[in-house]
């Protein structure tokens, strides 16, 4: 019951979970990243926001490119169906953020920065590990968490 009323049914809703998801992750992680990368300051993050919307169009394109990997990975790692609905998410989550920090590691530097430069290549080894931690925790514990509640709020409005 609980899988039926906090995730999407259709295309409509699918749209809006992934709406609520990168919404909320663009503007804690690329902030946050940032942050944790060149320091927290009030020019930083005004920096940031100017980003923000070209890193939301990267997030969502990934989001379709990686999605079906991510859904491969998670089922092969919850092979047994008779996983707790937490469990699944939390499964589920790391697949994504794993395989889109792999990807975002690199390109969203190159957004960030204006420049395509060999640089986050370099040190890639180095930043991605801070980058999945941070992107997971706000993914999993955060973005994720409001979504599903957004779609159970949603679905309820309907059957009213």
């Amino acid at each position: 019951m609980k899988f039926q009323q906090r995730l999407p049914h259709n295309f409509k809703e699918q749209l809006l979970f992934m709406a609520v998801i990168s919404v909320i992750s663009v503007n804690l992680i690329a902030p946050l990243i940032t942050g944790l990368e060149i320091g927290f300051s009030l020019q930083h993050w005004q920096q940031v926001l100017h980003q923000i919307p070209l890193l939301w169009v990267v997030d969502i394109c990934l989001v379709f490119l990686t999605q079906k990997p991510a859904e491969m990975l998670a089922s092969k790692i919850l092979r047994d169906h008779d996983n707790s609905f937490e469990a699944t998410m939390i499964i589920t989550a790391l697949c994504n953020v794993f395989l889109m920090s792999l990807v975002l590691t690199i390109v969203g530097t190159w957004v960030g920065t204006g420049q395509i430069t060999s640089d986050p290549i370099v040190h890639f080894a180095a930043k991605w590990p801070r980058n999945f931690t941070v992107a997971f925790i706000i993914e999993a514990f955060v973005a994720q968490p409001i979504a599903r509640s957004v779609i159970a709020v949603h679905h309820r409005l309907e059957a009213n």
